[in-house]
């Protein structure tokens, strides 16, 4: 099974992009992947929970739902997540650094939640490694993805080191292959941290250069890496599934 750990259906870029669930199905199919898990961002809890909601009716075999925390409203973010996985089947969390604060008060009790209901929380840091550990490290029962191996379009070798040595030290990060460019970083990390905790994802769609060149291009990027076979079948949908307990 081939299954994309991150895709979107609204984007956190500057034009909030939208792509409905039949466009990213068509563009599965397209693609080769079997199963993508979707949310929506740059929007409240509750309506990335009922766009979430709405895709996996359409295509319950083929998509599965995470929401999206704003951790600005603590009551009512908190009720809102705990409803959807409990109740909706929601499979995880997602978190951005760059649409909300991650202080204390606001971040710890969507990290509680998670592990008390055991769903990951998928975190794109922006490359604040500080964070990634202080959180990793405060919340050992959690298990959190960290986006892009810490920076989308990351070029400095250090930075992702330090992430990856990061889930070296705490088992309960995982790393999140999106967004990429220094793809033998994706064979360091599945060396270092063993492929069951590296997890492939397009953080898509995208439509440069087209919606299924750039999803087949993610593929190739981690087929070119010539993984071991179990590597492989695990980066590109094997421990995500392991993960939420598809």
């Amino acid at each position: 099974m081939i299954c994309d750990s991150h895709c979107h259906l609204k984007h956190g870029d500057a034009e909030h992009t939208e792509y409905s669930p039949e466009v990213i199905v068509e563009t599965m199919d397209a693609a080769g992947i079997d199963r993508s898990v979707v949310f929506a961002m740059s929007t409240t809890t509750k309506r990335s929970i009922e766009m979430a909601s709405e895709a996996v009716r359409k295509f319950p075999g083929r998509l599965i739902p995470y929401a999206y925390a704003l951790p600005s409203y603590e009551r009512a973010v908190v009720d809102e997540l705990e409803e959807a996985i409990s109740h909706r089947g929601f499979r995880g969390i997602k978190i951005h650094l760059g649409e909300c604060t991650v202080a204390d008060y606001m971040i710890d009790p969507v990290m509680e939640l998670a592990g008390r209901l055991g769903v990951p929380c998928l975190l794109d840091y922006l490359g604040r490694f500080g964070t990634a550990e202080s959180l990793a490290t405060r919340f050992p029962n959690t298990k959190q993805i960290v986006c892009h191996l810490g920076q989308y379009l990351g070029t400095s070798d250090q930075l992702i080191d330090r992430f990856i040595g990061l889930a070296e030290k705490c088992p309960n990060v995982y790393l999140d292959t999106s967004g990429v460019v220094l793809l033998y970083k994706i064979k360091q990390a599945v060396a270092r941290v063993g492929s069951e905790r590296v997890l492939w994802g397009i953080d898509g769609p995208h439509m440069n250069p087209d919606l299924v060149s750039y999803a087949r291009y993610s593929l190739d990027g981690i087929r070119m890496l010539k993984l071991a076979e179990v590597d492989e079948r695990n980066v590109l949908g094997g421990s995500i599934a392991k993960l939420i307990r598809l």
